[in-house]
């Protein structure tokens, strides 16, 4: 099974351009374009398409239209997560965040804009799936990502309570969006979702853990937004609970959960490969700065 090829950007910049077209108000239809592309590692689409795969579903289409879904919502949470009311950071993969550029009027917009263009492309795809009948279980997955009471809307709330529960938090902030990517790819092949939420619940946790730790121990050259947040704005995080090297341990603890947590499926040791090769990307390569 080939995993090279599960790319969505062309679904994203079809979906973009749909809704940037000459009747949106320019500032908004230019930031719209800068929110998403260029685009990170797209790890969460990644994922969502090869739990399909992985599963011989014979209706890629809808796998994919869930995949776009999930990476608009996850440039949406990234833009309000920038806002000067949460983060007010300056800076987001190398280039100024969309509020820095365009505004946080803009960017408040930018982000509603977003969120409500991934249901779009969802409802499309689900018009034209070759297997309608899986599309509202695959939309009510991706929808869990996003929405109370654990997903991306409540991580970002947790924020702003006085005692925060670690887990949750995580859950919720980062874990419900790769929670949403496994189990949308496996309700859009046409197997059980349920035993692909482990999976996606580890890679998530793996990977806030890892953002925890370049938070850290990195500075804002090498990761392309700005570092040392978590203390700066007294928010828990597992390098304030672990230590550095004891979140290093609970990241590798992570990622080899993820990789066990794959069920048994046709492309089992294919999709093992496509883990494992994506969680090395977790692994920070500095942590030569010690946090408070």
């Amino acid at each position: 099974m080939n995993y090279a090829h599960l790319d969505c950007e062309t679904d994203l910049e079809r979906a973009v351009a749909a809704g940037a077209d000459e009747r949106c108000p320019p500032q908004l239809a230019n930031a719209l374009h800068y929110a998403v592309f260029p685009g990170g590692a797209r790890v969460r689409p990644q994922l969502c398409m090869a739990v399909a795969a992985a599963n011989t579903g014979k209706d890629p289409s809808l796998a994919k239209s869930a995949a776009c879904a999930i990476e608009l919502l996850h440039c949406a949470s990234l833009v309000h997560d920038d806002l000067p009311c949460f983060d007010d950071a300056t800076v987001r993969r190398g280039k100024p965040s969309v509020h820095s550029a365009f505004g946080e009027r803009i960017a408040v917009l930018t982000g509603d804009a977003l969120i409500v263009m991934a249901f779009q492309v969802l409802a499309k795809g689900m018009a034209t799936a070759r297997y309608p009948d899986r599309g509202p279980a695959v939309m009510g997955y991706v929808a869990d990502g996003v929405a109370a009471p654990c997903g991306i809307a409540a991580g970002q709330a947790w924020e702003c309570e006085q005692r925060v529960d670690l887990a949750l938090y995580h859950q919720s902030k980062t874990g419900a969006l790769f929670i949403a990517a496994t189990c949308a790819g496996a309700a859009a092949a046409g197997v059980d979702p349920t035993p692909w939420r482990n999976l996606g619940a580890s890679i998530g946790e793996a990977y806030q853990v890892a953002d925890d730790i370049k938070d850290a121990t990195s500075d804002i050259e090498t990761i392309g937004k700005p570092t040392g947040i978590d203390i700066a704005l007294d928010r828990p995080s597992a390098v304030r609970e672990l230590g550095v090297d004891g979140a290093v341990q609970r990241l590798r603890q992570c990622m080899e959960a993820g990789l066990d947590a794959i069920p048994q499926c046709d492309g089992r040791a294919q999709l093992q490969q496509l883990v494992r090769l994506q969680s090395q990307r977790f692994i920070p390569k500095n942590k030569g700065r010690t946090a408070a």
